[in-house]
């Protein structure tokens, strides 16, 4: 028993138990030493028995008794040694923690409380049977650091846990915990550690659960009786079956941080289309139509690319765009290929664009303001241009320059710039001949492309060419058969 393992009990010290606790208690008042001698001389034998709820008991009356006493440092004292004790039981040890942490609230200063917390952190440090009571009374040690305006501590001290490998917590408190994680070093300006932190939360935790008959749910609820029934002390928990509303709202809410620091706009964009899947914001008329702004805003800033088109033309398709009318006729002008000029496009949409907190036409003033939201405006600008790039490129193989830099409403460095960057993206074929000043989007050919081209309209051709003899001879066939059968049918 030498390691905390449950035996059956060889005695049962119940009744003792019921007599010495109330005697101690009384004793307390006057000789609080003798009264935890008292008490320790039953749980020693209790605790050799194998007696798991009279020890228990006995832990939780002594320090019980020494917290009542006034003497905090008696109390940090009694929890160490009781938890140092030879063949202590796991379950006892676990259930006296459980009540010294409800003590912490009650401590009369900061330091009292500190101790307090740094000697349930001591008991319980490399002990699995009391990981979730040192990752609870961790998190209370960060709290308090970060009212004290310790950021860093309260951030070194929380990202030290690794919640997810706990196995007897429940999913909810783990990604509670991760969250927490997660905000600290967001708000500590570590975007490195927030991101890996962030990716041991798994969404499908957070995936909308179909509606349920009543009759499914009954089913459910027996099942769920009947494995809590069969559950033997050493497996997990059942999870409890929760809404995840609250904590989907903030993971995503933390990933769209993270992404428009890295300037991920694409990611900031299917982030919000997780939050627009939520029923919560699905009722709210508010919340909906800002996030499908949102959803918007970030695909057109997205660079262009097969998957951004692809979602872009999915984005499109929602009839909910309606509601949001500027939006959706801006999204528009991007799945069509036709030029946009970028000062009508500021003219027409700008004014309702920068009233939003994503653009601004104007550099950030004050601490209020987004620093990036210019940059945004910037980005808008550069992407309205490099559609009108592909549109050009769509329907001219060679153009000049000056026509070019007039359909662009740039300048010739301008103009060289953006193409290049598209060249360099792979998304359009260009070559620019600088002496002419003339700008080639036809991509030259070799003679064994323009062969095999050839060959295969040709193929094709032939392929369709015999399908039409096909058809021919099948209409024919059936044109002999028809008069026999009506000549049949008269002569009955």
């Amino acid at each position: 028993m030498a390691d905390g393992q449950l035996f059956k009990p060889e005695k049962d010290f119940t009744k003792e138990a019921d007599k010495q606790i109330p005697e101690a208690e009384e004793l307390a008042k006057s000789n609080v030493q003798s009264a935890i001698e008292k008490l320790s001389s039953l749980e020693k034998q209790s605790r050799q028995a194998s007696d798991l709820a009279s020890t228990s008991r006995l832990l939780i009356a002594i320090i019980t008794v020494s917290k009542g006493s006034g003497d905090w440092s008696l109390l940090n004292e009694q929890i160490l040694l009781l938890s140092k004790k030879h063949g202590q039981l796991k379950q006892a040890t676990t259930k006296m923690v459980q009540v010294a942490m409800s003590f912490i609230p009650e401590a009369p200063d900061q330091e009292k409380k500190l101790s307090l917390i740094e000697t349930l952190r001591t008991v319980t440090e490399g002990k699995i049977f009391v990981e979730v009571e040192r990752a609870r009374v961790t998190r209370i040690l960060s709290d308090m650091k970060k009212e004290q305006g310790d950021l860093n501590s309260a951030a070194d001290i929380l990202c030290e846990l690794q919640v997810e490998t706990f196995g007897s917590m429940h999913r909810r408190e783990k990604t509670e915990f991760i969250l927490e994680q997660v905000a600290l070093c967001i708000e500590k300006g570590d975007w490195t550690q927030a991101g890996i932190l962030s990716r041991k939360i798994g969404t499908k935790y957070f995936a909308r659960k179909p509606k349920r008959t009543p009759e499914q749910i009954e089913k459910d609820k027996k099942e769920r009786e009947e494995k809590e029934k069969n559950r033997s002390i050493d497996d997990p928990p059942l999870e409890p079956e929760d809404d995840t509303t609250d904590l989907k709202l903030r993971y995503y809410e933390q990933q769209i941080t993270l992404a428009k620091h890295e300037d991920k706009y694409l990611d900031v964009c299917k982030h919000y289309r997780q939050v627009l899947d939520t029923q919560s914001v699905e009722e709210n008329p508010e919340h909906l139509k800002a996030a499908l702004q949102r959803v918007i805003y970030y695909i057109l800033l997205a660079p262009h690319d097969n998957e951004q088109s692809d979602l872009l033309h999915r984005i499109n398709a929602d009839s909910r765009n309606s509601l949001v009318l500027p939006e959706q006729q801006l999204l528009k002008t991007f799945t069509i290929s036709e030029l946009m000029r970028w000062p009508v496009v500021s003219e027409r949409f700008g004014p309702h664009l920068c009233s939003t907190d994503v653009f601004s036409a104007e550099l950030a003033k004050g601490d209020q303001d987004d620093p990036k939201a210019h940059q945004r405006w910037l980005d808008l600008k550069k992407r309205v241009i490099e559609h009108n790039v592909r549109v050009v490129a769509k329907y001219y193989t060679r153009i000049q320059m000056r026509r070019l830099t007039q359909l662009l409403d740039l300048d010739d460095d301008e103009t060289e710039s953006y193409i290049s960057s598209l060249v360099t993206s792979k998304t359009v074929w260009a070559k620019i001949d600088r002496p002419a000043k003339i700008v080639t989007f036809a991509k030259t050919r070799d003679a064994d492309e323009v062969l095999n081209e050839w060959s295969g309209s040709m193929k094709s051709l032939l392929g369709l060419l015999e399908r039409i003899d096909h058809l021919i001879t099948k209409e024919e066939m059936m044109a002999r058969i028809q008069p026999v059968g009506d000549n049949a049918v008269k002569a009955h």
